[in-house]
């Protein structure tokens, strides 16, 4: 069963895949979009979980450090919702606190370039968050 990891933006949605067996996230890609034009994605993201047969979107859900939810996070919570009546999928919230942050702070330990860490850290993010919640459920 393949999962699919999404980090979500105002700009960009990255996107992460699990092998077959759930255990392992790999970064996919960045969809990039019209600020807040969330509605354009739905067919993109049906197309990836049709390619790939996925079972189970995790979208990261981004908390304020307080564990209280603010506009980004209401945000989030209706994409899940549209998400799931347009794919008919299950769609799992993850706490996305500082997945960016470590996402860049890895490309930087590995000395990548600005211009390439910016066309690669929302996919990162979301391997980030896909992982986290692959780890979580298999109790480590």
């Amino acid at each position: 069963m393949r999962y699919l990891g999404l980090d979500l933006g105002t700009r960009t949605l990255g996107c992460s895949i699990s092998d077959e067996t759930g255990l392992i996230a790999s970064t996919l890609k960045t969809i990039r979009f019209n600020d807040s034009d969330y509605e354009c994605l739905y067919p993109k993201i049906e197309e990836i979980v049709k390619e790939y047969n996925v079972k189970t979107i995790v979208l990261g859900f981004p908390k304020n450090m307080n564990n209280t939810i603010g506009p980004r996070g209401e945000t989030t919570i209706e994409f899940k919702k549209n998400l799931e009546a347009y794919l008919n999928i299950e769609v799992v919230l993850q706490d996305e606190r500082l997945s960016t942050v470590e996402a860049t702070n890895y490309m930087i330990a590995a000395d990548m370039s600005r211009k390439k860490r910016k066309k690669k850290v929302d996919s990162l993010a979301a391997n980030i968050i896909l992982q986290t919640y692959l780890d979580k459920k298999r109790g480590r």
